[in-house]
């Protein structure tokens, strides 16, 4: 009990304001419900379809969604940061203004997916089909990684994962 109260007043003193992952919202998203500006965090969406839903502005840091099917999916503006989307599928979906930095997008197919104005510092794009993806520009791509199985538009380049 009273390291439970020391951790309480060190968050205080420190500002900070931790938000935990909301239980019930994660029921709804994987009962096949949208959930735009939802607090997604560190969820585990493995293996899921969740084609055509809308998660804009949703809190998906540290989410497990690998393996899922993502088609026509709506993360505009969302928090991908630290997310695992190892082996998604997501044709068309949008990550336009998304935070994915530091996020694994290993072996993901991205064709016609839009990631205009997307944070991808530190991702690993290694084996990610982006061919077919909107919006990437060198600068986005030079400040993530991936390897020679990574294809992306013509004309871009990324740099090898270390």
């Amino acid at each position: 009990m009273k390291r439970l109260a020391i951790a309480l007043i060190v968050a205080a003193a420190c500002g900070s304001t931790a938000i935990a992952q909301n239980a019930g919202q994660i029921a709804q998203v994987k009962d096949g419900k949208s959930c735009a500006k939802c607090n997604l965090f560190q969820a585990d969406l493995s293996y899921s379809d969740l084609s055509r839903k809308t998660f804009a502005g949703a809190r998906l840091r540290q989410a497990d969604m690998s393996l899922s099917t993502l088609d026509g999916t709506n993360f505009g503006r969302s928090d991908l940061s630290v997310a695992n989307l190892y082996g998604v599928r997501a044709t068309g979906a949008n990550f336009a203004g998304a935070r994915l930095d530091d996020a694994v997008l290993v072996g993901g197919y991205f064709s016609s997916a839009n990631f205009a104005g997307a944070n991808l510092a530190n991702a690993n794009l290694s084996g990610a089909e982006l061919a077919g993806a909107r919006g990437l520009t060198q600068a986005q791509l030079a400040k993530a990684c991936g390897d020679a199985e990574t294809t992306l538009p013509r004309g871009l380049t990324i740099p090898a994962c270390k």
